[in-house]
């Protein structure tokens, strides 16, 4: 499936939960026109990004692109064309960088003013005051969607019943009210979990108290637990089974030694036989262990508490939780989900501790030559969680394009870069997924930089802009990087695959290209575009062919030898296809001869040319 067609998917789910804000009609109506540009501005929490998703997405236009542009300023210029759309999130934008972001936002306005394309951009909170004076006009403050409307749309579109007046609870005004988006987006998903787990009732009153305590009240109740249990043992076990929650007893009760260690802890004098067991452990911390020897808390979304309150309260070990997780993704108790919620548990607190580089750290460990263990896997789970993380998102991907630079890369680290640059940056930053791929592609190696060639043919054969945009980056590097660049060059110059009208003028470059290359190079490409002539596909591929040789009479010879072998291949073939391949290649040599100004039109050829017709 095109990535392209996902990105939509998730707008159009993203379009049935949405709620518009007040002055989303303002927004509106300034983004009519071609060429507009809009400054989306609201306090924090407001979900400002999703109504500036949605004005984009609800437009009437024909079919166009739609990106979200980065903010850092890579390789090239934005690339506009009419009905495209762009987003441009600032919101996580510090003041000592705003100044800059808004440089950045001059060129892409002007590219996208003289385009007549669309760009809406999200606004930090609290930094109106350092806006230029030619942004303020573009300015569209919206406010606060109505909380019980949000709330009330998410639980229709999962599919639960209630009834109007459920919502107007004590328990649930200064949620509706104050919370940010995000929040009640948590409080619909928790009402759902606490229905679908069958442990809370079968009515809506009972999962809506449930879901409210989880997302208020659980903090407090866990800051409790942990200051009445003050033993290192206690708390290394309460917070593995957090971390675990789901994965068997064996797996808590190692991953709990495993965190000893790496904090150093000396243990406990007493005889092992003297201590409490497991299962008295468990049940003094209110850690449940099914039948199927599997732990889980007896509350709702209790784990995701404690988790956060060690993130929080404990910040001096956030390293040491960093090395441990390293480690604890090995445990051999673990099966391969486990290991996917421990990796999407540990991204998430580090992503809201602000230290995207734990992330960083642990792909490069799980990748790296000679680990015990592939975890591949695991290590694109860990990007993809920071890739669309709203804050660090950019960041996340300015990384990689470091690694995919960088002189030294490990195969499964190439191997995890391929498959995110593809399926992850490629639905939303396409030019962005190009640019990594093609300087991973330029590497040298082995199957590893042969997978990450082939995703980017695939990626740019289905799109005719990136083909284009990647042509142009492979001829302006061939001064510098000639070898690795003339054969994706070759590769792009193949017929099959294209999935859109051939790019003529861009494929002549490409030819002229690689037309210095020894003939053997290229003859199999101009045996693929003769055969595609042969099938009517690409009626002007000769007339290209010929226009990129410029009358080089060597190249003329090597097109016309070409030519005779690729019909002589076709005595492989039933007859009437070998006929074909003859007139084909009668009318290739017609047009050499021409292009040398021997006339033949009315001549030997053209009379050979009608009689295999």
């Amino acid at each position: 499936m095109n990535p392209l067609v996902i990105a939509h998917q998730h707008r159009l789910r993203l379009s049935r939960w949405f709620v518009p804000p007040d002055h989303y009609g303002t927004a509106v109506e300034r983004l009519t026109a071609p060429g507009s540009v809009v400054l989306l501005e609201s306090a924090e929490g407001c979900g400002r990004r999703t109504a500036a998703t949605m004005l984009l997405h609800q437009l009437d236009l024909p079919t166009g692109r739609f990106e979200e542009l980065s903010v850092e300023r890579e390789e090239g210029g934005l690339d506009a064309a009419p009905h495209d759309r762009f987003l441009l999130d600032l919101s996580g934008t510090p003041d000592d960088r705003y100044l800059s972001a808004q440089r950045v936002l001059t060129s892409y306005r002007a590219v996208v003013e003289h385009s007549g394309a669309r760009l809406v951009v999200v606004l930090p909170a609290g930094l109106d005051y350092l806006l230029k004076a030619e942004f303020v006009p573009l300015v569209v403050r919206v406010g606060r969607p109505y909380g019980p409307a949000v709330l009330s749309r998410y639980l229709r579109v999962a599919g639960i019943g209630f009834d109007p007046g459920e919502l107007d609870e004590p328990e649930l005004k200064q949620l509706l009210h104050e919370s940010p988006m995000r929040e009640l987006a948590r409080l619909a998903e928790m009402i759902g979990r606490a229905r679908d787990s069958g442990h809370y009732g079968s009515e809506f009153s009972s999962w809506r108290a449930e879901a409210v305590a989880a997302v208020t009240n659980w903090a407090g109740e866990v800051a409790r637990q942990v200051s009445t249990h003050r033993t290192a043992q206690n708390r290394a076990l309460l917070l593995t089974a957090a971390m675990l929650n789901g994965a068997t007893s064996d797996a808590v009760f190692h991953g709990a030694l495993g965190l000893l260690a790496e904090l150093q802890h000396s243990g406990d004098e007493t005889h092992r036989l003297a201590q409490a067991d497991l299962g008295e452990q468990l049940t003094s911390l209110h850690i449940q262990r099914d039948h199927d020897s599997r732990i889980g808390f007896e509350r709702l979304a209790y784990d995701s508490a404690v988790r956060t309150h060690f993130w929080v309260n404990f910040p001096d070990l956030r390293g040491n939780l960093r090395n441990w997780v390293g480690r604890a993704v090995m445990l051999p108790a673990l099966t391969g989900d486990d290991r996917s919620n421990l990796v999407v548990r540990f991204a998430e607190q580090s992503l809201a501790a602000g230290r995207p580089g734990d992330l960083f750290t642990l792909a490069e460990l799980w990748t790296r030559p000679g680990s015990p263990r592939r975890l591949n896997t695991e290590a694109a789970t860990l990007l993809e969680q920071g890739l669309t993380h709203e804050r660090y998102g950019a960041k996340v991907r300015s990384k990689i394009y470091e690694w995919a630079v960088g002189p030294r890369l490990g195969p499964d680290l190439v191997r995890v870069l391929t498959g995110v640059c593809r399926h992850i940056i490629a639905p939303t930053h396409p030019d962005q997924a190009v640019v990594r791929l093609h300087h991973l592609a330029l590497r040298s190696g082995g199957e590893e930089i042969d997978a990450a060639r082939a995703e980017l043919l695939e990626l740019v054969r289905a799109n005719r802009r990136l083909y284009q945009q990647l042509v142009d980056r492979v001829l302006a590097r061939l001064r510098t990087a000639p070898g690795p660049n003339l054969t994706l060059l070759l590769e792009l110059l193949e017929p099959a695959g294209i999935l859109f009208p051939p790019p003529w003028r861009t494929l002549r470059a490409g030819w002229q290209a690689v037309l210095v290359l020894p003939a053997d190079r290229w003859a199999p490409i101009a045996h693929e575009w003769l055969t595609a002539v042969d099938a009517d596909e690409w009626p002007r591929a000769l007339d290209v062919m010929l226009q990129a040789a410029e009358g080089r009479q060597s190249v003329l010879n090597d097109f016309y030898l070409i030519a005779r072998d690729w019909a002589e291949a076709g005595a492989q073939v039933p007859p009437e296809q070998a006929a074909s391949r003859m007139a084909t290649a009668y009318r290739f040599w017609q047009k050499i001869d021409f292009e040398q100004g021997i006339e033949t039109l009315d001549g030997r050829l053209g009379a050979s040319e009608k009689e295999h017709r």
